[in-house]
């Protein structure tokens, strides 16, 4: 994993290189493939379910008033698509129990 913390794709290629023995760069274009399927599936309006791992959602939100904290003035929010991900039972387990 990356220094700061954060999983990256290089980082996921290598786990695949390391385990699964595929050559450096199949690795790579397998992670791109997988998660050029993925965003493919969601900018088609599909939600996204990876068992044990969690579910990407598409919610629809609607227009709104909105408030400018500092001046207090009205504004209209337009309505959009929100990307929403909700960690499966599975996970909530391994994250609680940290492994």
């Amino acid at each position: 994993m990356a220094g700061d913390g954060t999983l990256t794709r290089a980082d996921l290629a290598e786990s695949l290189h390391r385990n699964v023995g595929l050559s450096k760069a199949e690795s790579s274009k397998l992670v791109e493939s997988i998660l050029d399927h993925l965003c493919s599936a969601l900018s088609r309006g599909e939600n996204v379910k990876i068992s044990g791992f969690g579910s990407f959602l598409l919610r629809d939100k609607g227009e709104r008033v909105g408030r400018n904290p500092k001046t207090g003035v009205e504004i209209p929010i337009a309505p959009r698509r929100v990307l929403t991900f909700r960690a499966s039972n599975t996970m909530r387990d391994r994250i609680a129990t940290g492994g």
